[in-house]
């Protein structure tokens, strides 16, 4: 099935980007969608799960906002498995000024039940996760992740929440213009990438990367890799570096993003910890992404 609009069209209707800005319900008056319309070029965040301090939900969220972040991603999973209800992180959320940008994690209800509580809460994107199928076929994997997100994309337009997807580590659309062309054969302002700066080191250059997507970046992903490290000594450890020390071109980056248009939210997938460990990851933040 096919959304209303088309990506074509919609990029043409005022040139708009899915940025975690450009799709936020205008008909949703939650401070938390706001919140990104209002901000600089770039709008810092965190995973919840990276926060930790024993502190009530609330208190984590005004430690947020004293270390310099204005949002956060969820993982609805995870706040099941930790017994946090949902409706209290709104209202923490509320009190304080600061967004839930995005929600993580599809469950058993699937994407509209993610949708659905993205919308809940304010949030303007769901992260979902295309995974490879190494038992299968490719392309029956291929056919498969689509038809998924084809029939996910009306309950999108209606809830106006962005479907962002990321590879991760899947070995599945790993090269950027097979990214560009799945996203495209879906053909809806909707589904856009979830673009991780650090996990694409991997395979190829962020800056490259930047440049293939262009427009269908809608959110990224921010952390250190150092490519020399990982082949020394394993791939994981090609994490182990302070943002800003690896063997990312942060400059090149923050040019491709500049030359694309990008505002919206930038979100560290890095090693968490107590207030003094978020306020050195929000003064990375700053250094890398020139803020």
């Amino acid at each position: 099935m096919r959304c209303e609009i088309g990506r074509r069209q919609f990029l043409q209707l005022g040139g708009l980007a899915v940025t975690g800005v450009a799709l936020s319900s205008r008909a949703n008056s939650a401070p938390q969608a706001r919140a990104a319309e209002a901000g600089d070029r770039f709008q810092k965040a965190v995973g919840w799960a990276m926060i930790r301090e024993s502190l009530s939900v609330e208190d984590k969220f005004r430690l947020l906002k004293d270390v310099g972040f204005q949002g956060v991603e969820v993982s609805s999973q995870g706040l099941k498995a930790s017994g946090i209800e949902l409706r209290e992180m709104i209202r923490a959320s509320e009190k304080t000024g600061v967004a839930i940008h995005g929600l993580s994690g599809v469950g058993q209800g699937g994407l509209p039940t993610a949708l659905d509580q993205a919308a809940l809460c304010g949030a303007t994107s769901i992260l979902y996760v295309v995974r490879a199928d190494p038992n299968g076929s490719y392309l029956e994997n291929y056919r498969r992740a689509q038809e998924t997100l084809r029939e996910a994309i009306p309950h999108a337009e209606k809830k106006r929440i962005a479907i962002l997807i990321e590879n991760v580590w899947a070995t599945f659309l790993i090269e950027p213009l097979l990214m560009a062309r799945f996203i495209d054969e879906l053909d809806s302002p909707y589904v856009q990438a979830y673009f991780d700066v650090g996990n694409v080191m991997r395979w190829g250059l962020p800056q490259h990367w930047i440049e293939v997507l262009g427009k269908r970046i809608g959110k990224i992903h921010v952390k250190e890799y150092s490519l020399k490290t990982a082949m020394s000594q394993g791939m994981g450890k090609g994490f182990d570096f302070p943002m800003g020390q690896g063997d990312i071109d942060w400059q090149r980056v923050r040019e491709e993003l500049a030359k694309i248009g990008f505002h919206g939210w930038a979100t560290a997938e890095v090693r968490g910890g107590d207030r003094q460990r978020l306020a050195e990851i929000s003064a990375e933040m700053d250094k890398i992404l020139a803020l």
